[in-house]
């Protein structure tokens, strides 16, 4: 059994963004994140949410909340694909386990520049879920299988998982994910936390293991929309290294302005309707949010949608040639010897390395992908994608009706974890492909549970509209009458 005081310990940096720490108390928080993580992730339950800690983290924490920056020593997890210089990178596999490449991606060298404390690496579905196609969410080869805390047993999604995890377990203030299609918002909706997927352009992606620059975004997870909005401010930027954030400081704002008193009042949502899927317990809860959206001055416009087939095709046929080229580009740039350098070096070193590597899983994905060498029919297919997820899907719905942002069910309860089985997703649930594919910002919130299982609501807009879905979805957040259980730190029971 799990003490009472470590299941459900007080940690100031649950405060909210106003709240000012001393350099004390943020020693001390940082100090009992490191506490927390050791009784609960290494030990108790196990929920193997953090791969490795940074044990200078305390010191930082004082040093930063004494020199007056905005995150004032707050600790985050940085999932461990996204390179540090105090620690591995290692995207969850035993190929990168020796990945020391002294380097800060900058969107680490901006969350530090901000007074962020990197606490440690999260762990990750390896190689972020692109390996295989009957993989088991959360599990890597370094980290082995991450566990939701509302429910030991069951998945904690991925391939954020060990960020959304440990964010709901209070290991942490907040945590830093990457999405290339569901890779925050899953994890979030699942763990019962706020996930950020931002517009793609605007975080700098130098630095962070790839699957594809086309969908490719970190993004940060919290508590509260507001701390998700402050840790946005601090890795949000343009880059010259990621042509892809050219744009991204003409949309960088203080994104916590206007979250407290965010009103919905009069603002047109269309609701998805065809996407909220087959099981009727998430169809109610999220007929509760959908009344409290109302209640808050929401007017509320159905939508009947449904997503071009092509659509899901050519974005695979997209993901797996950038994969090859994305991952190759990257592998180069390791600093360190004896490093794979290629996919193709991947895969041998999976095949050398099956019994650790390939137990539960294959690696159909990656084989499939070194084969994708075709640049004109790769073109054409992300062409494809890209307007019937942005021209004639969300931008079209948005016009059409003339609706500001759109909302669905995030993703249905958690399912149990099977190792040898694999995933068990219920696709009727969710339209989150369509801003993925597009690029545009997605906000999950949490927005009650089943079985005392969270289940997020999805709010999405158009390119750069990053600012107006965290107020809408801070505006939900007030206005949301569900209660959103606490982690038990147990194996799901049905219970009373």
């Amino acid at each position: 059994m799990i003490k009472p005081s470590l299941a459900f310990a007080a940690i100031a940096l649950g405060a909210t963004p106003a709240t000012p720490l001393s350099a004390q108390e943020a020693q001390n928080d940082a100090r009992a994140y490191l506490d927390r993580i050791a009784a609960i992730d290494d030990a108790g339950p196990e929920l193997n949410a953090v791969i490795a800690v940074n044990r200078n983290a305390p010191d930082e924490a004082r040093v930063a909340e004494a020199a007056g920056l905005p995150l004032a020593g707050r600790t985050v997890l940085v999932k461990d694909n996204i390179e540090t210089r105090e620690l591995p990178t290692t995207a969850g596999s035993l190929a990168l386990a020796g990945n020391n490449t002294g380097r800060d991606a900058p969107l680490i060298a901006n969350l530090r520049a901000a007074g962020g404390v990197v606490l440690g690496k999260a762990n990750l579905s390896e190689w972020a879920n692109i390996r295989s196609n009957n993989s088991t969410s959360g599990w890597s080869a370094v980290g082995g299988l991450t566990r939701n805390p509302h429910a030991t047993d069951r998945n904690s999604c991925g391939s954020s998982a060990g960020s959304g995890a440990a964010v709901a377990a209070h290991l942490a203030w907040a945590a830093i994910g990457t999405e290339t299609d569901g890779s925050i918002t899953c994890p979030a909706s699942i763990n019962g936390v706020v996930g950020f997927k931002p517009t793609v352009g605007l975080i700098s992606r130098t630095h962070v293991v790839p699957i594809s620059h086309s969908q490719d975004t970190a993004g940060p997870m919290a508590r509260s929309v507001a701390d998700a909005a402050l840790l946005l401010n601090a890795i949000a930027g343009s880059d010259p290294a990621d042509p892809a954030t050219a744009e991204a400081d003409a949309h960088v704002t203080d994104f916590t302005t206007g979250l407290a008193d965010a009103s919905l009042k009069g603002v047109r949502i269309g609701v998805l309707v065809n996407q909220i899927g087959d099981r009727e317990d998430v169809r109610a809860i999220f007929e509760t949010a959908l009344d409290d959206l109302r209640r808050a001055g929401a007017d509320l416009v159905e939508i009947a949608f449904e997503p071009n087939d092509e659509m899901g095709r050519d974005e695979f046929a997209t993901l797996l040639y950038e994969l090859r080229t994305d991952m190759n580009a990257y592998l180069a740039t390791l600093p360190g010897k004896d490093m794979p350098r290629s996919l193709a070096d991947l895969i041998a070193f999976n095949r050398a390395n099956a019994a650790e590597e390939m137990r539960w899983f294959d690696q159909g994905l990656f084989e499939m992908a070194v084969e994708r060498t075709d640049e004109q029919a790769y073109r054409a297919a992300r062409e494809n994608a890209l307007r019937l997820a942005a021209d004639r899907g969300i931008d079209r719905l948005l016009e059409e009706n003339q609706v500001a942002l759109l909302v669905v069910p995030t993703r249905g309860p958690a399912w149990t974890s099977d190792l040898v089985n694999g995933d068990n997703f219920d696709g009727s649930i969710g339209a989150g492909s369509l801003a993925a594919i597009a690029g545009y910002p997605h906000l999950t919130v949490p927005m009650g549970s089943v079985e005392r299982l969270p289940v997020g609501i999805s709010f999405m807009g158009p390119k750069w509209s990053d600012h107006l879905v965290l107020k809408a979805g801070a505006a939900y957040e007030s206005a949301r009458t569900a209660t959103i259980p606490e982690p038990s730190l147990q194996p799901w029971s049905p219970g009373d």
